[in-house]
């Protein structure tokens, strides 16, 4: 199995209801994404998701054109977020890191 076949079965596992062009889109970041070539396939299509799903179904890159800083922006769109996941299926929640772990 190579590595484009490895994230895509572990994105179906992970998001089971994700339409496919939605997939397709998760797939080409985390295949793309300099930071995510050398994570495990999981840990990839996991870290694509989300960041996906951020800016694609939130408000967070507006907030951060408002002038928010990353964290605050985060803050305010993490129930959007993790609606959008829990609508594809993901059984994971993201929740906030304490300050202490920033």
């Amino acid at each position: 199995m190579n590595r484009r076949e490895a994230v895509a079965a572990a994105l179906t596992l992970l998001a089971p209801r994700l339409l496919d062009f939605e997939a397709e889109a998760v797939l080409t970041r985390a295949l793309t994404s300099p930071g995510l070539r050398g994570a495990a396939p999981p840990n990839a299509a996991w870290l694509a998701l989300v960041a996906y799903a951020r800016h694609a179904f939130t408000e967070y890159d507006a907030l951060l054109d408002e002038g928010y800083d990353r964290d605050s922006a985060r803050h305010f769109v993490l129930d959007e977020l993790n609606d959008v996941l829990a609508g594809w299926g993901v059984r994971r929640r993201i929740e906030e890191e304490p300050e202490a772990e920033l």
